[in-house]
């Protein structure tokens, strides 16, 4: 008789003691997820959505647009998102959990992180409250936009995709191709 084998819960006392190895280290309602550092085409696309988004971002007094290592905390999960815009808080805080929920977080899909960036991380960011989620998906060439208000599913965007919360006047609207190589 095979008996199914049950791992306990990570906590986020034992992630912060994992060993600082050039893998991203992840906690999700318990399971441990480990990431090998990134392929040049993730950080390609990321380095461009960040110059674009930035000017943006500052120009309608959004906050911050932060890059990994930045952390987003909910309940017992900590994540690092490959990109986050997040308001700035009214006083200063040194502790990633007392920041305001992102308005916009931006995961790019590679092998490894496909399922849990689809499933795990978006219910996650969801129940967390972050408003828009952006799926960069290199080999469709699209952006999979998943907003928490949205009436109808989620809206796939291989041409245009546009970003409006509502403290800027105007959207954000980037071409999606303006991504990739």
């Amino acid at each position: 008789m095979q008996m199914a084998t049950h791992t306990k819960p990570w906590t986020l006392d034992q992630l912060h003691r994992l060993p600082d190895d050039g893998n991203k280290y992840e906690l999700v309602r318990g399971e441990l997820f480990v990431t090998p550092a990134p392929s040049v085409l993730h950080e390609e696309i990321l380095a461009r959505l960040h110059a674009a988004l930035i000017p943006y971002v500052d120009h309608n007094s959004l906050g911050m647009v932060y890059r990994p290592r930045a952390v987003l905390r909910f309940e017992d999960s900590e994540v690092e998102p490959d990109l986050m815009v997040r308001p700035l808080p009214s006083a200063a805080v040194d502790d990633w959990a007392k920041l305001p929920t992102p308005s916009l977080v931006v995961e790019v899909l590679s092998g490894t992180t496909r399922r849990r960036d689809l499933l795990e991380k978006r219910a996650l960011y969801l129940d967390a409250g972050v408003p828009e989620y952006w799926v960069i998906d290199p080999e469709e060439r699209n952006i999979r936009v998943v907003r928490t208000a949205a009436v109808v599913g989620d809206v796939i965007a291989s041409e245009t995709v546009e970003w409006h919360p509502t403290e800027a006047s105007e959207p954000f609207v980037l071409r999606v191709a303006s991504l990739f190589r």
